[in-house]
């Protein structure tokens, strides 16, 4: 592999760059028990079993040293709650365990925790996948009000390879990053947008897997995976508690597969639905976005802000005229994905930043690009980046074609206003990528397992926990599901009722009701 001083660099502010806004958590108990998911047993009443291995509190630990201040500088997050300690630290991976390719990985990892946090629990591992940077999940986390979870025991997020402070990677020319981002809007002599993100696609395909190379079929959750064990080893510890957020859902049942003895907790939070390809899971998430979107567009209504009586109707106005070119260089699809990181972000914002959010909005329609400019900048690069491309592609499974991307185009601009048919020409970004093969499910794992998501979600979309549970039921796993009834992303971010049905999990492996709903 080839990795660079140059890439080094290139990567540098993008690192751990994430911010927006999402409902406000929710600390009230736990109103309802929804409808359980067929052929689960129910834990309140069944017999139990053997209790798994607790995680244990590491032997060798990581060479840690503070980070806070530098992080909330970084992501804009302000000052540092009272007693908040994140460090920072590198361990070194193999790129292959197998053996196949050589070399090692330089992979980040942060702990947060509070002074008071007490030092002989074992910590929670934390992945959120390629969806962002974990480590920027967690300092997002960390800086609202984490609640139980974050008092009782330190999180610990590692970082994908190529991802937020993880050895970088660097393989795409301006041209292409830009072509992806804005979905070739401002390509001259192309009528066709579908047509020219294939084509970049096919261009950013060759460019990085000759950088890559022959590294270039170990960026997929099983390698992931594979890093996260590695940590396990270097702690010196038999089991760990693992979570995984979105996409990182999808890395940790791959560990739960090549790994499913050393795990003592196992958290899903908003996993991505398994057994759809591209289009399915891509249609899961507009839904959620499209849910997340009107839940702002009530939530920004009743508080009197500047976008109106239909802050919707406006949100939609604002994407068609980006489409149009009306915005000089702010294309649809970068203000589709600003619109989405705040919908999505982990941190807990209030009132303010809701109506500051929406003022900014307003501005951009009446031509003022300023406030919006510094927001738009800020999503893009925390998901717009070479690693995440990468990372993204090798779990890309089942890619659409440029015929069916250009039907969906038209039918799901039409039927999901904002986010249908930026979504579906996106189809097209990882068209080229060699096909992988499908994420392998656990076959067996007996293991309670906890799965945690809320009813719009704008980055693991809606309707995918029951197929999740249903591949850990076949796998012989015992799941309850907790339903948070608010919309953003990670669900544990911003409920207090579901931080602590994880906490009191942690504890005790003892699952909760199943299908127990948390109220926004």
């Amino acid at each position: 592999m080839r990795w660079t001083r140059a890439a080094l660099l290139a990567s540098t502010l993008s690192i751990l760059v994430t911010t927006g806004c999402a409902a406000g958590p929710s600390d009230r108990p736990a109103v309802a028990i929804e409808r359980p998911h067929a052929g689960i047993v129910d834990t309140s009443t069944a017999p139990t079993d053997t209790p798994p291995p607790a995680p244990e509190v590491p032997k060798t630990d990581l060479a840690w040293h503070d980070c806070t201040v530098p992080t909330f500088n970084l992501l804009g997050l302000g000052t540092p709650p009272n007693g908040l300690i994140l460090e920072c630290a590198e361990y070194s991976t193999q790129v292959d365990i197998s053996g196949a390719v050589g070399g090692n990985f330089r992979t980040a990892a942060m702990r947060a925790r509070y002074d008071r946090t007490p030092k002989d629990v074992a910590p929670l591992v934390l992945t959120s996948g390629s969806d962002r940077a974990s480590t920027a999940t967690l300092a997002s986390l960390a800086a609202g009000p984490s609640g139980s979870l974050l008092a009782a025991r330190p999180i610990v997020a590692i970082d994908r390879r190529g991802i937020g402070s993880s050895q970088p990677v660097s393989c795409l020319t301006n041209e292409l990053r830009r072509t992806l981002a804005d979905q070739a809007q401002f390509t001259h002599g192309t009528a066709d947008p579908v047509d020219a993100v294939a084509k970049a696609s096919q261009d950013a395909t060759i460019a990085c897997l000759d950088f890559l190379s022959p590294a270039q079929g170990t960026f997929d959750a099983a390698h992931a995976a594979d890093d996260i064990d590695q940590l396990r080893k270097q702690w010196q510890v038999d089991h760990i508690a693992l979570m995984g957020t979105g996409s990182g859902a999808t890395v940790a049942m791959s560990y739960a597969r090549k790994y499913g003895d050393h795990l003592g907790r196992l958290v899903l939070d908003s996993p991505q639905a398994v057994g759809l390809d591209s289009i399915g899971r891509a249609e899961q998430r507009v839904k959620g976005a499209e849910a997340a979107l009107t839940a702002f567009a009530q939530k920004c209504a009743a508080l009197n802000c500047s976008l109106g009586g239909d802050p919707r109707a406006a949100v939609t106005d604002l994407v068609n005229r980006a489409g149009s070119g009306a915005f000089g260089d702010l294309s649809a699809a970068a203000l589709v994905t600003t619109l989405n990181g705040f919908l999505g972000d982990p941190r807990n914002l209030g009132n303010p930043e809701i109506t500051e959010f929406a003022a900014a909005l307003s501005a951009l329609g009446r031509g003022d690009q300023a406030a919006i400019t510094p927001i738009v900048l800020r999503e893009t690069s925390a998901v717009a980046n070479d690693g995440e491309y990468v990372n993204r592609c090798s779990d890309n499974h089942e890619p659409a074609t440029a015929g069916r991307a250009k039907e969906l185009a038209n039918q799901w601009g039409a039927k999901y206003q904002v986010f249908g048919k930026v979504a579906a020409i996106d189809l097209m970004a990882c068209s080229a990528w060699p096909t992988p093969t499908s994420t392998a499910l656990p076959d067996k794992l007996d293991r309670p397992v906890l799965v945690i998501g809320g009813e719009a979600d704008p980055v693991a979309g809606v309707d995918s926990r029951p197929s999740v549970t249903g591949a850990l039921g076949k796998a012989g796993a015992r799941t309850a599901t907790v339903v948070w009834q608010g919309w953003g992303h990670p669900t544990f971010a911003h409920s207090g009722c579901a931080q602590q049905s994880v906490t009191d999990y942690l504890k005790d492996a003892k699952l909760p009701q199943d299908g127990t709903a948390c109220p926004a």
